[in-house]
């Protein structure tokens, strides 16, 4: 882990210490990066933005208080934290890293008077509201739901939209209009079983079942998910491994069409479309598709190459019902935190 003093000074502009009296801390806390910013209450307008490895952090507390410090921040007193990990008691287990804590206790050691704790993908869900439509890229533009409002001046969509995403784990949640409104959903999604599709994936499946017995859809569709399935088939075909990490596997796929990290990153992309079919039917998303997280925008341009909505359509007798519904890419730097703003005063969200 690295000593506070190994992270960069506060940028131009930071380097006065904030009395954040009137200002809330807001985090969005996933298993690899913990990122941290000030807001106003009443708005989503973020300031002192601050990127952490969750590895090099003992526990939240220890990350916060390296934010502060960084940022020259004190005074802090509301927070709300999205969090990678169903948020149900007070007692918080990470999913994807190595840190627990139990809400009073972070409330008394770093003196709040309020902290609210929402589950990531509820806070994703909030901030796909706030996302500004250049940050949003069509996969599909659908038909049926999207419609304008004249009066209000906006576009809006009719009906439940599904929010998901891959980054170190799967985050599923979704947004349920209501009048005037929208109501984020909490789940856990990402845990449901791999169901192959083809024997392709059949092969895949018997490989990650020996790596782990059960196969939820994380298993696959996550950065971790990425390296196991290029291992596994490096094993089918006789290849060898030359990628130890996702973001080399990545880059092998954008520089080399026939190289193995091409192949497994077509996997990837029809095993999330999928994946987001079955969420879209079981959620009766009409309303559309949002795709977030970590992964899809590092390699956008061969997602949207690749047979993602081919796969994600191909239901049978349903086809048609998808085929409607709109599918976008958020590649927004930060729409956790925008959501964890968006949580703090929302009486929908309970934490």
């Amino acid at each position: 882990m690295k000593p506070f003093a190994d992270y960069p000074v506060p940028a131009a502009g930071f380097d006065e210490p904030v009395l954040a009296g009137g200002h809330v801390l807001v985090g969005d806390i996933g298993g690899t990066n913990a990122r941290f910013a000030l807001v106003k209450p009443g708005s989503v307008t973020l300031s002192h933005i601050l990127t952490l490895e969750t590895a090099d952090f003992p526990g939240i507390e220890a990350a916060i208080q390296c934010y502060s410090r960084q940022m020259g921040v004190s005074g802090i007193h509301r927070a709300c934290l999205a969090l990678a990990c169903p948020v149900t008691d007070d007692d918080i287990v990470m999913t994807n890293n190595h840190w627990v804590f139990h809400r009073q206790q972070l409330m008394n050691h770093l003196g709040l008077q309020q902290l609210k704790l929402v589950n990531d993908f509820t806070a994703m869900a909030l901030g796909m509201l706030q996302v500004p439509g250049q940050d949003l890229v069509d996969v599909h533009i659908g038909h049926t739901a999207v419609c304008h409002s004249q009066a209000e001046g906006h576009w809006y969509e009719q009906g439940t939209r599904l929010v998901i995403g891959p980054g170190t784990g799967l985050g599923v949640s979704g947004l349920v209009p209501v009048q005037g409104g929208w109501v984020p959903l909490s789940g856990e999604g990402g845990h449901v079983s791999f169901a192959p599709t083809s024997a392709a994936e059949y092969a895949i499946l018997q490989g990650m079942q020996q790596r782990y017995g059960r196969v939820s859809v994380e298993r696959l569709l996550s950065g971790q998910g990425l390296l196991d399935m290029y291992q596994i088939l490096a094993q089918i075909h006789g290849l060898d491994a030359e990628c130890a990490t996702p973001a080399s596997i990545s880059q092998q796929a954008q520089q080399d069409e026939h190289s193995l990290g091409r192949r497994t990153l077509t996997h990837f992309f029809e095993i999330l479309g999928a994946v987001v079919g079955d969420q879209a039917l079981t959620l009766g998303a009409r309303g559309g598709v949002y795709l977030c997280g970590g992964i899809l925008p590092r390699v956008k341009e061969l997602f949207l190459a690749s047979q993602f909505h081919a796969a994600m359509i191909n239901k049978g007798r349903f086809q048609h019902y998808l085929e409607d519904v709109p599918v976008w890419l958020c590649v927004a730097d930060n729409p956790g935190l925008l959501g964890a703003a968006a949580a703090l005063d929302n009486s929908e969200v309970h934490g």
